[in-house]
């Protein structure tokens, strides 16, 4: 099967949307449960991943691929962005003091 560009700038944009909102979400509901900063850190960055999985997979599914090979292509394809994201976002996160924070 042939994938054309606007098919993988769609995955993309499925993986980065799906992180946000896992992100946003986690962070979020941290908050209302009041968890501190490695559980809140931990909760946003699993639901980041399982939505980000999950906005690809049905991405992919959409062009064509079985479920079997859209998990694979989603883990394959989004793993590593995800990792990245993560890392650089949650470590500036931790890095910068809340009273930097402009909210």
């Amino acid at each position: 099967m042939n994938t054309t560009w606007k098919e993988a700038a769609s995955a993309t944009l499925h993986c980065l949307t799906g992180c946000a909102i896992g992100e946003v979400l986690g962070m979020t509901l941290a908050t209302w449960w009041g968890w501190g900063d490695l559980a809140s850190i931990a909760l946003a960055v699993g639901l980041a991943f399982f939505f980000g999985y999950l906005l690809t997979v049905l991405s992919v599914r959409r062009i064509g691929l079985s479920w079997a090979n859209a998990v694979r292509t989603a883990l394959a394809a989004d793993t590593i962005s995800i990792v990245v994201m993560e890392v650089v976002d949650n470590g500036i996160l931790l890095a910068v003091p809340e009273r930097w924070m402009p909210i």
